[in-house]
């Protein structure tokens, strides 16, 4: 995908939930080539520091550690970039994870709480506060990345997928519900994508042949091509769009 793709989103706020690696690294290096300001998160002091690093615009950044599942710790997030940035345009909700559950009905019950608390709960309670925020700008974009998972069984993401089908929902029940506020709440749904959150899945050579087998396009996507659909949704150019989810799969869900 292109670099150099305009949206107009020049002084744009974000926030970009999970934003030290994977998509989320990858939305931030690009939102601030799009010349936005960027407050992002991370469970890791050392996965922030490593980002900031990186980065040569640190006066258009805000980073922070944060748990968002955890209500004072996402309190916190909005409350700085409040502080930093005087707004918020765009909430990205990103964070995801998922421990492998062969068996979703006999997986500890404490596991099933992890990934429906992260996956789901924590975007709901982003979602609450971007929301008060918004509403009294009378603008703004709640965009949630969710995955095929939510609609595809897939053996060991049983949990990952109930929660992923749970945040579809979501999205759907916040889009009716905020936009006489004039905000649009609408998903991404990846298919697998080449970054460390996949790579027990795609590493062995066996394990590629047979996901690729099942991709008419014939590879996995790399996080740039999931980016630019939520630039896209964090646009102008969406302005009508609201309670979708858009499946960026590569043909996935036709096979």
């Amino acid at each position: 995908m292109p670099s150099n793709c305009w949206y107009g989103l020049e002084n744009k706020v974000f926030l970009v939930t999970g934003g030290t690696r994977g998509i989320g690294l990858e939305m931030v290096k690009t939102l601030l080539e799009q010349k936005a300001k960027v407050a992002f998160c991370g469970r890791k002091k050392e996965g922030i520091e490593a980002v900031l690093e990186g980065l040569d615009n640190k006066d258009n950044v805000l980073a922070m550690t944060a748990h968002i599942a955890r209500e004072e710790d996402v309190a916190k997030l909005f409350r700085a970039t409040l502080e930093k940035f005087g707004r918020l345009d765009v909430l990205v909700n990103n964070v995801g994870m998922n421990l492998v559950t062969p068996s979703t009905l006999e997986t500890d019950y404490s596991l099933w709480q992890k990934i429906v608390e992260t996956n789901l709960g924590g975007t709901f309670l982003c979602s609450k506060k971007a929301a008060e925020i918004m509403k009294e700008q009378q603008s703004g974009k709640i965009i949630n990345i969710s995955s095929i998972a939510s609609r595809k069984a897939s053996a060991g993401m049983g949990i990952y997928g109930i929660a992923k089908a749970g945040l579809e929902m979501l999205t759907k029940v916040l889009a009716s519900e905020l936009a006489p506020y004039n905000i649009q709440v609408n998903a991404v749904a990846p298919a697998m994508v080449k970054t460390h959150f996949s790579k027990p899945f795609w590493s062995n050579q066996e394990n590629y042949d047979n996901i690729i087998n099942n991709i008419p396009l014939g590879r996995i996507a790399e996080p740039s091509e999931i980016v630019h659909p939520v630039l896209f949704l964090s646009s102008e150019a969406s302005s009508y769009i609201t309670g979708e989810t858009i499946m960026v799969d590569g043909g996935s869900m036709t096979v």
